[in-house]
């Protein structure tokens, strides 16, 4: 990729990167990228949860029990719980704290195997249980770790269950029923026992583990790295879970750089219609751009070999003066144009979309053999790029489109109608050559904090003044259990 179109790429793709303000004085924190999940969010949520519910209360183990009534000695052994009956859930909004899951007159199916003594008769098989009346009632605080990171950091849970039935098949009908009510209580107390701790490690452990995937402070790539850290605990309302992120990107050179938001709106999110909402605001991708720019990659050369003939030919015609009042034994030597931006490129988001203007310096050099560089003229660009913003799975993309190209001469207003004739071939082999590899280049995006399994789909876009806000909906590439690492 020749220099120039390296410039422009990372410029554009320097456009999805960004921070919202680092401290004030007063140590707050704004934030620059805010994420909403509504009540339709959680519905969908639901289901995964039920699944992984019903998945953890699966592994519950219920120890061999065995003993003496009477006459008779029993040994309760391989119980496997083998159905679930949680239709009657709810998982909401828990207001100012995190969620509330609910269960409601639900069942479970229970098999166990059973070997019998009584007097000189030994019996063995399987009984068949039921637990009705299930009751289940999980509140889950949510919070963050040291590190700025969502965690549940409490859970509360009461379980109940009302009732207990047992099937027998056998000959030992009395000794049944006696045994049956002796075990359906004893099984009732061991569930209700092992239903809440099983819930509360599958919280604390392995929903945690989750969103220990979510990225929080990680690099770019080799220039840049991202925080997205929470800067304060998540604000949760009978409607919505809101959350607020640093969404800080750095140099990577200087990863403690402190970037002030102090003109840049809030972003603000007031809809409850998509599952999530995501909002940006200029200055995250603001600092995205001043963090390249400190990292140098707005400065280069574009030599003779890497620019095109009808280019080279073009800045020959124009310095053609220029090169022989210097000396006309230069003409032969190869040319080169050194780009350097002399202010980080800023972003613009109103209503009518979103566009980043970027200014850079360029110097016409000619390069003679064993000689010191020679400057022919020194110029300003400006370029203007049109951004439409766009999610894929759970990657931030873009599509630019340059939308001005400007050159003129630091030197004299003359000069800058020499360059007339340079403004619409540069503006041209911009929008063939650059443009395209600009989206190439973007079109990856950049990986917003959900966990892995989450995507983002049917995306809408809108610009506000000051920040965008992209709703959508959730799509579960994995189930709940296979994100949080708790099995296959």
């Amino acid at each position: 990729m020749a220099p120039a179109s390296r410039l422009l790429v990372l410029l554009a793709t320097a456009m999805l990167l960004g921070v919202p303000a680092m401290a004030a004085a007063a140590g707050f924190q704004a934030a620059g990228c805010k994420v909403r999940i509504t009540r339709k969010g959680l519905d969908l949520l639901k289901a995964e949860t039920l699944k992984f519910v019903e998945e953890e209360l699966s592994n519950i183990r219920v120890p061999e029990m065995s003993g003496n009534q009477g006459n008779f000695h029993y040994n309760i052994t391989n119980v496997q719980i083998q159905e679930f009956d949680l239709t009657n859930a709810e998982l909401s909004f828990r207001p100012d704290a995190g969620l509330m899951f609910g269960v409601r007159n639900s069942s479970i199916a229970l098999r166990l195997h059973r070997q019998l003594l009584y007097w000189f008769f030994y019996d063995t098989g399987n009984i068949n249980a039921s637990a009705n009346g299930v009751h289940i009632d999980t509140a889950v605080e949510l919070g963050r770790d040291a590190a700025g990171r969502l965690k549940i950091v409490n859970v509360t849970c009461g379980a109940k269950i009302e009732k207990m039935r047992a099937k027998f098949s056998g000959t030992l009908g009395r000794v049944y029923d006696i045994l049956g009510k002796f075990l359906t209580t004893a099984m009732r107390l061991v569930l209700n026992r092992q239903i809440c701790p099983a819930l509360r490690h599958a919280s604390l452990v392995h929903v945690n583990s989750m969103l220990e995937t979510v990225p929080v402070r990680s690099e770019v790539d080799g220039y840049v790295g991202i925080d997205y850290s929470l800067t304060d605990n998540p604000r949760v309302t009978s409607q919505s879970l809101d959350m607020n992120f640093r969404g800080m990107f750095y140099p990577l050179s200087d990863e403690r750089r402190p970037q002030v938001n102090s003109a840049a709106a809030e972003p603000l999110i007031g809809e409850y219609d998509r599952m999530v909402y995501l909002a940006l605001s200029e200055f995250f991708f603001d600092s995205g751009l001043f963090s390249y720019y400190k990292e140098g990659v707005f400065q280069m050369n574009i030599t003779n070999d890497k620019m095109s003939k009808d280019l080279e030919m073009l800045l020959r015609t124009t310095y053609f003066a220029t090169i022989m009042m210097l000396n006309p034994a230069l003409m032969d030597s190869p040319v080169s144009l050194e780009l350097a931006v002399n202010a980080a490129p800023k972003t613009v988001i109103k209503t009518s979309g979103a566009t980043v203007l970027m200014t850079a310096v360029v110097r016409v050099m000619l390069m003679p053999a064993g000689q010191p560089p020679v400057r022919l003229s020194s110029m300003t660009m400006e370029t203007l790029f049109n951004a439409k913003v766009f999610i894929r799975e759970k990657r931030l993309a873009v599509h630019a489109e340059l939308r001005k190209f400007k050159i003129f001469s630091n030197q004299s207003a003359l000069e800058s109608l020499a360059l007339i004739p340079l403004q619409s071939p540069l503006k041209t082999a911009l929008q063939m050559s650059v443009v395209p590899l600009i989206n190439n280049w973007t079109k990856h995006g950049v990986r917003i904090p959900l966990a892995d399994g989450m995507d983002l789909v049917e995306d809408v876009v809108e610009y506000h003044n000051g920040f965008i806000v992209i709703g959508a909906n959730l799509h579960f590439s994995k189930g709940l259990r296979e994100m949080a690492g708790a099995g296959p």
